[in-house]
Order: C-alpha cells, then sequence, then structure tokens
C-alpha cells in the first residue's frame, strides 16, 4: 500500500465519522479492509477515537511493512462488501466500483461539467464518469439509484479494477 493510499484511507475514515457510518468494507482485490465504528449515541467520542487509533494502526502497519489489512481485526465481510449501514442514522451508502483499469475522467471533457456531483440524485443505468483504458472510452455507469454523497476519485487519476469510484446514498 502506497503512502497515497494510505492518506485516502485516512480521509475515507474521516468522511465515514462525519456521516456517523458504523460499518465500512474495502475489496481490492487482494487488499480487504473492514472498519467498524463504535458509536454512542450520547456523543461521537468513541466513533473519534476509535477510528483515529485504526488511522495510527495503519500508517504504523504502512511503516513496518505488515500488510494494512490485519490492522483491523474483524470477522469475515458481510455477504454484500459494497453496502455499509449506518445503525443510528439509517444511512445506507453503496459503493460503484471500477469495472476496469484505466484513467477516471468525471466529466466528457475538460471544459463540461462532471457527469455527477455530491448531492446529485441519480438512477440505476446512468452515467457517472468516464474511464480511458487502451484509447477507448469506456462509461461508467450506476449499478444503484440514488443520491451522490462522494466522489472518491479526482478527474484524470488512475483507477485499478474494482476501485471505489463514488458513495451512492440508496433510495
Amino acid at each position: 500500500m502506497k503512502a497515497q493510499d494510505i492518506d485516502d484511507l485516512k480521509q475515507l475514515i474521516e468522511f465515514l465519522k462525519e456521516y456517523q457510518v458504523a460499518e465500512f468494507d474495502l475489496d481490492r482485490g487482494d487488499l480487504k479492509i473492514r472498519l467498524k465504528f463504535n458509536q454512542p449515541a450520547a456523543s461521537s467520542a468513541g466513533s473519534s477515537a476509535g477510528s483515529s487509533d485504526l488511522a495510527r494502526l495503519l500508517t504504523a502497519a504502512q511503516a513496518a511493512g505488515a500488510p494494512p489489512a490485519a490492522a483491523p481485526a474483524e470477522p469475515a465481510a458481510p455477504a454484500n462488501p459494497e453496502v455499509s449501514l449506518a445503525a443510528e442514522t439509517d444511512v445506507c451508502l453503496h459503493t460503484i466500483k471500477s469495472p476496469i483499469v484505466g484513467t477516471f475522467y468525471a466529466a466528457p471533457s475538460q471544459e463540461a461539467e462532471p457527469f455527477v456531483s455530491p448531492g446529485d440524485h441519480i438512477a440505476k443505468g446512468q452515467v457517472v464518469g468516464i474511464v480511458e483504458a487502451m484509447k477507448l472510452m469506456n462509461e461508467i455507469e450506476s449499478d444503484a439509484t440514488g443520491e451522490v454523497v462522494k466522489c472518491l476519485v479526482p478527474s484524470g487519476q488512475p483507477i485499478e479494477y474494482g476501485q471505489p469510484l463514488f458513495l451512492i446514498r440508496l433510495g
């Protein structure tokens, strides 16, 4: 795992804390990470401490050369790792992942508006981005209906197969 990946993971942890997501699973080929936060009803202090500890564990694991997936020692992932539930807020987040390796583009051209932005309501089958692979432009369609919560990849960035691109609040 690269330093940029660790930074991205820390940013994702902060996002999950902000929206009080209780559990999150990430499966990127041989890298599997499961985050589970304790969220007391009265305050979010336990959640902040838990995720900060997890971020420090991941950073320490990276520095020591240990595999980052070993840091969050949790039981096996649920049957559908793409959906995360926050029990206290009844928020259901779905991850749209890249079906191919290539370069992600959020808009059809540099001058154009992005296909989707946080807050947009999207339908299943709607184009949310483009991945360029071997000089071919491949449209990425949403596999769920809901509201775009976060775009996880900036336009123009190389991406991998199965890499999370968007978080969608189902509904």
